[in-house]
């Protein structure tokens, strides 16, 4: 089974991405208002951590945090567990699925079989 982050965790994940380790206090200054209660950050990084999103360091009295993946990497892990779970582990389905939908033109398909063809020499 795949552990996921919620919408909250990722907004989380997001403060460590575009800015680097941080303390649960230094994300809660990042914070628009209203800035959620520390305490309840403190809970999402470390349920990130318990699913191996993040990592922490001691650091005097508190701990900093940091992602254990970049966001592409995050995105090809989701997108990954997505296509097994739910379109049994086939990519083909995949753009299957955008050219049905209109999401994928015959234009940017030419434009993948170029790369992929470019790359395999």
């Amino acid at each position: 089974m795949r552990s996921e982050i919620t919408r909250r965790e990722e907004e989380v994940m997001d403060l460590l991405w575009d800015n680097g380790p941080l303390t649960v206090a230094e994300m809660l200054n990042l914070y628009d208002e209203p800035k959620p209660h520390f305490n309840t950050v403190s809970t999402m990084v470390r349920s990130l951590e318990k699913k191996g999103f993040t990592t922490h360091k001691s650091e005097g009295l508190s701990y900093r945090y940091a992602a254990t993946m970049n966001r592409e990497q995050y995105g090809q892990r989701y997108l990954g567990g997505v296509v097994r779970d739910y379109l049994d582990n086939s990519y083909k389905k995949v753009v299957s699925q955008f050219v049905e939908s209109e999401r994928l033109s015959v234009e940017d398909l030419k434009s993948i079989i170029e790369m992929i063809e470019k790359d395999g020499k």
